[in-house]
């Protein structure tokens, strides 16, 4: 996909990836490269639920992969964050010593539902409002000037006014995929205009 891509545009193609081990970030991530991406995302998604794991490993685990993925690549790399960590902007700080040239703020852990009918739990993907950008905001400010790294603001991007917003606050660019999935492609137009 990334390589059809590349031969279909004229703008840089990021690839985002996921992955759950050590070998699969830097695998996935030399792929990507491999592929022609200009850069690569990195969208750790690791939700902490062990009450004897310390805090400090949590945040180590991100530290590890970046180190790990930045020895393998050469394309510029971006950390897609968690707002979960009890001290965003010194992680900020950590990822960047570590290798990262980009901060992403932040990613939307999938929210599980319970049916009290069924009394199971069931997936409940919604989708953001601009009312999701405000978090964003106050760290992307937090953060802005006390790293060299882009940052960029993902979540609740829906007009053009969130977009200023998310710029004057610091971002230097704003990621949209609710008000995608909802109006299309012209979202982007709609917003840039």
């Amino acid at each position: 996909q990334i390589a059809r891509l590349k031969d279909a545009l004229d703008v840089p193609v990021i690839g985002s990836i996921n992955g759950t081990t050590m070998g699969g970030w830097v695998r996935q991530a030399e792929m990507v490269q491999r592929a022609g991406a200009d850069a690569i995302e990195l969208n750790v998604y690791y939700c902490a639920t062990d009450p004897d794991e310390d805090p400090r490993d949590v945040e180590q685990r991100y530290i590890d992969i970046v180190k790990a993925v930045c020895i393998r690549i050469t394309v510029p790399l971006a950390v897609k964050l968690s707002p979960f960590f009890s001290a965003p902007v010194h992680m900020a700080k950590r990822l960047e010593q570590a290798g990262a040239e980009g901060l992403v703020l932040f990613n939307r852990f999938y929210q599980p539902d319970i049916d009290p009918t069924a009394r199971k739990v069931s997936s409940k993907i919604s989708l953001s409002t601009s009312d999701a950008l405000l978090m964003r905001l106050r760290w992307i400010a937090a953060t802005y000037g006390k790293v060299k790294a882009s940052l960029a603001c993902t979540g609740g991007v829906h007009t053009g006014i969130d977009a200023a917003k998310a710029v004057l606050a610091g971002a230097n660019i704003v990621q949209m995929a609710s008000a995608v999935l909802q109006r299309g492609p012209s979202a982007i137009s709609d917003v840039r205009e």
